[in-house]
């Protein structure tokens, strides 16, 4: 199993192309790159009181960006707030990826479009929605650029959903009780650098050949791909985890989170009991 690991730093030396989202008011592609084009969608209010969002990214053929956990050849992207206002917290939903192979590599994430739904928690859900951030992607072809995307708007007080929206929404992965999950139990053993993770997960098969991902909320331990197998009912999925302290370390079943991607359905697993 491969441990080779995609350097950030090897990607910021490809020239970074910064992007300007578009205010609610005009809601149109202020700038953009011959690999991505971007708008902010500023929208609607909520029944209780949070907001809707959306960043919306069109890529040129040939071009993709990336999931959250995007395999060893990718750049998660990352969203961090400047200076908003009322805003106490964000939750970031991200619609079912696309899986694919490159350089060797397993790779998921974008093609197309994609629409990425924010949701906003005010601190005062009376008072007026102020969004100033920065969306760092990365784009790649036959190689990857890094990309800034500024954010800035007011959130509008209409009610009216925004369809681009509600449709990312739509392809939000099963959680495991929809999937019908019955049980997941993991099996952590050590290795010379780290730890071996084996999930097994009963579970109906999500369709055609099923690709697991494993991921911590410590974003510094690197996760290989796993290894799957599938008898039954039951899926195991393995992978090695190394923590940059080069050791093995305690790992929190309850925090680890399973992702499983079939031909007909993607499911969202949280956390497994010892087995």
């Amino acid at each position: 199993m491969s441990r080779s690991r995609f350097s950030f730093a090897a990607a910021l030396r490809c020239a970074a192309v910064a992007l300007a989202l578009a205010s609610p008011a005009k809601a149109q592609v202020l700038a953009a790159n011959e690999a991505v084009q971007a708008d902010f969608l500023p929208g609607w209010r909520a029944e209780d009181g949070s907001h809707m969002a959306g960043i919306r990214l069109r890529l040129a053929p040939g071009w993709k960006t990336y999931w959250r956990a995007p395999g060893d050849a990718g750049i998660p992207p990352r969203l961090t707030l400047g200076a908003s206002q009322n805003i106490a917290g964000l939750a970031t939903y991200w619609p079912r990826p696309e899986v694919s192979h490159q350089n060797g590599m397993r790779v998921i994430g974008y093609t197309g479009e994609v629409v990425f739904p924010l949701r906003l928690t005010p601190h005062d859900p009376s008072a007026p929605i102020t969004l100033r951030g920065r969306l760092e992607i990365g784009v790649c072809e036959d190689v990857c650029i890094p990309v800034t995307l500024n954010i800035q708007g007011e959130m509008p007080k209409t009610t009216l959903p925004e369809p681009a929206i509600t449709a990312a929404l739509a392809t939000q992965p099963m959680t495991a009780k929809q999937a019908g999950v019955a049980g997941v139990t993991c099996r952590i053993a050590p290795i010379e650098d780290g730890l071996r993770v084996t999930a097994e997960i009963t579970m109906p098969s999500a369709g055609g050949e099923e690709i697991t991902v494993f991921e911590l909320r410590d974003a510094s331990v690197w996760i290989s791909e796993t290894e799957n197998s599938r008898k039954g009912g039951t899926l195991t999925a393995s992978a090695e985890m190394v923590a940059e302290s080069g050791q093995p370390f305690v790992l929190d079943r309850s925090e680890l989170r399973i992702s499983v991607l079939g031909r007909d359905r993607m499911v969202d697993i949280r956390g497994c009991t010892a087995g």
